[in-house]
């Protein structure tokens, strides 16, 4: 109306001065790699957005996965999770405790009585297989194939899985059970093949359903 002030949107001069919009800043920066940080060192670790392990007494972190990381593990999650006997419990991303290490698996298969404690870390005892789906990158393929393997051999957990979503075939599973020497592949397949296999408990799927335009029944 006639008389009135104009409306607008805009701040009034010297606003922005004093109040300036924040600047981008992590919540919790990552402590200056030493060397010799312990499990109890890396339980202390606010909860943050990114994937911080403890490998051979250094925080790695890991960025957060792409979106068919994600999905793949969250199918792979539910086909585990309606095959798994009650006294299993299948999680992501849970924190056991391997030896001096503390490692973040994409999925956890546990003893349920264990896993139902609220216990903040799993003992490698109470982890029956461990499952990680490779994310693009050399780091991810050397963490998931040299790396963590053998950690978790030495903990004594009895199963890992691998999940590669890359390359011919893919997606790909390949299934390995603890023996003396380490782990030993026992089963394999690629898209369009069924995977069948009794560890840690019977369960059988195309790895082809992990990515792509797949609905669960």
């Amino acid at each position: 109306m006639e008389g009135d002030e104009a409306m607008t949107a805009l701040p009034e001069d010297g606003w922005l001065d004093a109040h300036p919009p924040p600047g981008r800043a992590r919540l919790f920066a990552v402590p200056q790699d030493t060397g010799d940080y312990t499990v109890e060192d890396w339980l202390r670790l606010p909860e943050t957005g990114e994937r911080i392990e403890l490998i051979d007494g250094s925080f790695l972190v890991s960025p957060m996965p792409g979106y068919d990381h994600a999905i793949a593990a969250k199918r792979l999650l539910r086909i585990l999770d309606d095959a798994r006997p009650e006294d299993y419990e299948v999680v992501e991303t849970g924190n056991p405790e391997v030896g001096e290490d503390g490692l973040i698996p994409d999925i956890v298969v546990g003893h349920a009585e264990a896993m139902l404690s609220g216990v903040a870390k799993l003992s490698s005892a109470d982890v029956v297989c461990v499952i990680e789906i490779v994310s693009p990158g050399k780091s991810s393929h050397r963490r998931d194939y040299e790396i963590k393997p053998p950690k978790y051999a030495a903990g004594g957990i009895p199963h890992f899985v691998r999940v590669e979503l890359m390359g011919d075939g893919a997606p790909r599973a390949e299934v390995f059970e603890l023996r003396a020497q380490g782990y030993e592949l026992v089963a394999e397949a690629k898209a369009g093949d069924v995977l069948v296999t009794v560890v840690p408990f019977p369960v059988s799927f195309d790895p082809g359903t992990l990515t792509g335009l797949h609905r669960q029944g």
